[in-house]
């Protein structure tokens, strides 16, 4: 199939009309009538009524999240996240930097000269305690792998928690290796999807 037939397909069989119709229109309005989208008439229960527990278990699909996770009852924290440890005391964060957004706009020569070289972010008491300095170069690391990066010291954030604001090239590193070789692809409970910001990491100073 051609790439306007596989649209053409999906747009039929997903009950949005046909890619003539999108070409005309320039819009698919989406939106659910009033009532269905507030919920006047009750949620998609037999009762109507939301549900603060519900049963997990019965979500579709299935097979996709792990099955050594149990959620909690009713909504709060998951104790499922890589909380740190003696060997790795540091909660490693990789945000899109507003210069990047994504990675369509990291290879853009506006936003790489505004951002310059890829930085590890944290505090000056962290930065202390690890006796390293600012434009200085340390090693992070985890059970996944590790990556040299410089340092920058920013005291916009909570201590033990290290920023690196992405998403770079693999080739902006020192070795070549991007910011996820630290992190994890690891399915999610209830039903899978990828565990953001969720990654311990150590520094070791060079």
């Amino acid at each position: 199939m051609t790439a306007r037939e596989i649209i053409d397909h999906t747009l039929q069989e997903s009950g949005w009309g046909n890619l003539e119709v999108l070409e005309r229109e320039r819009w698919i309005d989406c939106q659910p009538e009033f009532k269905a989208s507030h919920y006047v008439n009750g949620f998609a229960y037999p009762d109507g009524k939301f549900r603060f527990s519900p049963d997990w278990s019965s979500l579709e699909p299935r097979g996709f999240g792990p099955e050594d996770v149990k959620m909690p009852e009713f909504p709060d924290h998951c104790e499922a996240i890589e909380e740190s440890t003696h060997e790795m005391p540091f909660r490693l964060v990789t945000a899109p930097s507003r210069h990047y957004l994504n990675s369509s706009f990291n290879e853009t020569p506006t936003s790489i000269r505004a951002r310059n070289i890829p930085v590890s972010c944290f505090t000056r008491e962290d930065a202390k305690a690890l006796d390293v300095k600012d434009g200085e170069e340390v090693t992070l690391g985890n059970d996944r792998g590790m990556l040299p990066i410089k340092v920058q010291v920013f005291d916009g954030l909570q201590g033990g928690v290290v920023i690196v604001e992405s998403i770079w090239p693999n080739d902006a590193f020192v070795d070549g290796k991007g910011i996820n070789v630290l992190t994890g692809a690891d399915p999610v409970a209830p039903v899978g999807g990828a565990a953001f910001h969720d990654n311990r990491v150590w520094i070791r100073p060079h």
